[in-house]
């Protein structure tokens, strides 16, 4: 039988506790985890039964720490090597069949390099929060994700929504939508990477939802859903009564932060 979305929260927020998936001294990781738990169980609920995973921009590693330890055989791959700076999330994990050493490992950078990857070598490819930091065009590593996934296996990809509460809030008040300007864009210094120049340290572009579909077709994907994520928050305590302002403001799903895509090969 599946496991249900509640035991799968409870399952993350237990390897929290355990220390597996993050470390906890961490305030910033522990931000991330909790604006984001709710997005990775349900990534984890639809990927029941989809053996090999591969994270495309799998940075801090939260993600696949948990979905290997739910039982999947996880890849990441992103632009430098992640486990040095997150041993935690990188390091071995148990599942309920075997013992993996490690989490697969990769250095790539997806925006304009090939996946280092034969085709069809996974059942499911993730690209959590990552197409918004590209400065060139999403196509072609949309397309390598969709080039590495078996016939019939599935993508997801979340990425932020344009038309955003937060968004048009800040329109409204005379503000831009994008980062600081001074910082990210008068100022920024570009990483230079096989003699073309990129700014990941910034949203470069946000999504609305006609063009995440457009993308997801344009790389060849079909049966493609793209829902308004709610922006639930896991709180503890007093804090959990913000937890009201944000609900109401999911009731109106253009207005939630993110966008959530699926896609079958």
């Amino acid at each position: 039988m599946p496991t249900s979305r509640a035991d799968l929260f409870a399952r993350a927020l237990a390897l929290r506790a355990e220390g597996r998936l993050y470390d906890l001294r961490d305030a910033g990781l522990d931000d991330v985890f909790r604006g984001s738990v709710d997005r990775f169980v349900e990534i984890a609920w639809q990927l029941q039964g989809r053996t090999r995973v591969l994270d495309a921009g799998a940075g801090h590693g939260m993600l696949v720490a948990l979905l290997s330890a739910v039982g999947h055989h996880c890849q990441g791959v992103d632009h430098e090597d992640m486990r040095s700076r997150y041993p935690v999330a990188y390091g071995t994990h148990t599942h309920a069949s075997h013992q993996d050493p490690s989490i697969g490992f990769e250095v790539c950078n997806i925006e304009v390099e090939p996946l280092p990857f034969p085709d069809c070598s996974f059942d499911a490819v993730v690209c959590c929060q990552v197409l918004e930091h590209f400065t060139h065009s999403h196509l072609p590593a949309v397309r390598e994700m969709h080039r590495v996934l078996v016939p019939g296996g599935l993508i997801e990809v979340d990425v932020p929504n344009v038309a955003s509460f937060r968004n048009r809030s800040r329109l409204l008040r005379g503000r831009n939508i994008t980062y600081d300007y001074a910082e990210h864009y008068l100022h920024a210094q570009p990483v230079i990477h096989g003699g073309l120049s990129f700014y990941p340290l910034r949203h470069n572009r946000e999504f609305a939802r006609g063009e995440l579909q457009l993308l997801l077709a344009e790389a060849g994907f079909r049966d493609i859903d793209v829902r308004f994520l709610k922006s639930r928050r896991w709180r503890t305590g007093l804090s959990r009564l913000q937890s009201v302002g944000t609900a109401l403001k999911d009731l109106v799903p253009s207005l939630r932060k993110s966008l959530i895509a699926w896609g079958v090969k």
